[in-house]
């Protein structure tokens, strides 16, 4: 490609709104041009970044045994009416009527139009495994659109959806998915981790995500240096506290504390460790007929240690909270504990609630908890002395650097990450509901197990360049890049010689099957150098009337602080060396 024949659109600025670097960069280097909130074009230098994207997926997804296809953006809501996901999915659905008042959604994922051609087309054992993928455009009506491609309402997503005889079988294919996505996501040359994860609306099991690390990451990754161990913030787990509870050694003793409301300001006051004191936390559940007429709520009191948080996902898979739940009202609050938040506690109830204790609460003496009155804790409490034991102990707390690792092997550390990448063993969830079955060698029908496998096509190269980018711009990897090598001819347009050795590089290149790029646009040196830095091609190679006259040409990779000097007569070798390592 020359330059004078492509598309390049450099700004000196980015727009007020772009808030991350990858924004920034991609609205500079003309790769995306903004329509509406969360909707972007992709302009011709990023469409090259994306094709790449997709053409290392389709061959590791292909290697792997799955078969594309495409399923449509516009789906009948029947569909989603028989797993229940057009009423249960929230606004981020975008749901549509047409001109004869049937309704249709515009696709954020495609579980239910796969699960129907499952279940007309695999009619036997015989024809399984099958594994199906599609590289489509999807719509999520985010409620806050932002940073650019990483959160869009329109995106690009390679999904895939395997159907296996049995749940063994199912587990095989998504080993051999998340092999593959190892396989790509190496390819791309990027830093990563794959993290145990929790499957969120789409459900299932089995489940991890792929995680580019970078500082701007929306999401905590949970790992530990000394071990395999790594999970998401939803799913990681500390290992377990080591029993038994210490004896009480303090007396029950209601303790002034006026205007301290939180864990903090009240151990600052009594000089103690924020560990010494617990926090409560109200949820309610709302109680139904069978008719489904509400007939009152369930409160529940939550307690842990007063420097940890709460983990939503962990608590929403308890017994009881597992079909719903929401903080409790203030009304609700009053009516059980008699004082408003601030200085709730377990001792002293008008009236009892479900009692959830985090495993480090449990065993923990000594405690320091609010009083149900205002301006008051009560301090020295203890388990079985002052109250009686939790209703249920389970872990419901965000891990935190420096616990130990649930394997033994060290301790947690976390960073931050950005997800690129998601596989689920669904199992029969949608087969169930959709009723897709295939006979086994007995004749007798059976449910497909299922799985998932999602790669952010659009999302990725941001994810790329938050971890890759300096002052001057992007830094793309080889295998990303729009370009991999940009020829820069200084004076093209005045000097007969530098215009015939920089065609003949960039012959001799394309011959060679290097995705080289001349720019014969005639621009200032500076400004040429600028747009190709702030573009991010790994590999330039400047041509101008001195180097030829002693018979050299300048190389710098992106990330060389100069440029180097090589031969002219073996620069062609000498790039496809560069590009081989």
């Amino acid at each position: 490609m020359k330059a004078s024949r492509f598309f390049v659109s450099t700004l000196k600025e980015a727009p007020a709104d772009a808030e991350v670097a990858s924004h920034r960069l991609m609205m500079r280097a003309g790769m995306i041009k903004k329509l509406g909130t969360g909707i972007y074009t992709y302009m011709p230098m990023g469409l090259r970044v994306i094709r790449k994207v997709e053409a290392i997926v389709r061959e590791e997804m292909n290697r792997a045994g799955a078969v594309e296809m495409t399923m449509p953006v516009v789906q009948p809501a029947e569909f989603w009416q028989e797993t229940g996901r057009f009423e249960k999915m929230g606004p981020e659905l975008l749901r549509i009527k047409d001109r004869h008042d049937r309704d249709y959604v515009i696709q954020p994922t495609s579980e239910e139009v796969v699960t129907d051609i499952a279940r007309q087309e695999i009619r036997s054992y015989k024809q399984l495994p099958k594994n199906f993928y599609q590289i489509q455009t999807k719509f999520r009506d985010e409620r806050r659109p932002r940073f650019g491609l990483m959160r869009g309402r329109e995106f690009i997503m390679k999904d895939a959806y395997s159907f296996d005889r049995d749940l063994d079988a199912a587990k095989a294919s998504y080993q051999t998915m998340a092999q593959a996505y190892r396989n790509i996501f190496d390819r791309f040359g990027l830093r990563y981790r794959a993290v145990a994860a929790d499957s969120g609306a789409i459900g299932g099991d089995l489940s991890e995500e792929f995680q580019v690390i970078a500082a701007t990451g929306e999401d905590a990754i949970v790992y530990c240096p000394d071990s395999e161990y790594a999970a998401n913030m939803e799913k990681a787990e500390a290992l377990a506290p080591a029993g038994p509870r210490p004896p009480a050694a303090n007396a029950l003793q209601k303790t002034p504390t006026p205007g301290k409301s939180t864990c903090a300001d009240v151990a600052e006051l009594l000089g103690v460790p924020l560990s010494t004191t617990i926090k409560s936390l109200v949820l309610a559940t709302d109680i139904v007929d069978e008719a489904g007429n509400p007939k009152g709520s369930q409160v529940w009191l939550l307690l842990l240690r007063g420097d940890h948080d709460m983990n939503e996902i962990k608590v929403s898979k308890l017994p009881g909270l597992n079909q719903g739940f929401r903080f409790a009202t203030l009304a609700e609050i009053e009516d059980h504990f008699g004082c408003k938040p601030g200085y709730l506690g377990p001792l002293n109830l008008k009236k009892p609630v479900k009692l959830v204790a985090d495993r480090e609460a449990a065993v923990m003496a000594d405690w320091i908890t609010g009083a149900n009155e205002v301006d008051f804790h009560m301090t020295g409490v203890n388990w079985g002395r002052d109250l009686p034991e939790p209703d249920l102990i389970a872990d419901i707390r965000n891990v935190v650097a420096g616990d130990a690792s649930p394997d033994g092997k060290g301790v947690l550390a976390i960073e931050r990450g950005i997800e690129v990448g998601h596989v689920f063993v669904l199992g029969t969830k949608y087969s169930k509901d959709m009723n897709a079955t295939y006979l086994d060698e007995g004749g007798k029908p059976q449910f497909l197990e299922m799985g998932c496998y999602g790669i952010g096509i659009t999302r990725l190269p941001a994810a790329a360049i938050e971890q890759n980018h300096d002052e001057r711009g992007i830094i793309w990897p080889d295998a990303l890049a729009p370009f991999t090598v940009v020829v820069c001819p200084i004076g093209m347009d005045r000097s007969p010689e530098v215009k015939v050795a920089a065609e003949a590089l960039y012959e001799e290149l394309l011959a060679k099957g290097v995705d080289v790029l001349l720019d014969d646009r005639g621009e200032r040196p500076g400004a040429m150098f600028a747009d190709w830095e702030l573009i991010g091609v790994p590999h330039r190679v400047v041509i101008s009337d001195r180097g030829l006259k002693e018979g050299q040409l300048e190389y710098q990779g992106r990330r060389d602080t100069a440029a180097t000097k090589v031969p002219a007569a073996g620069i062609a070798d000498f790039i496809t060396g560069k590009l081989a390592k």
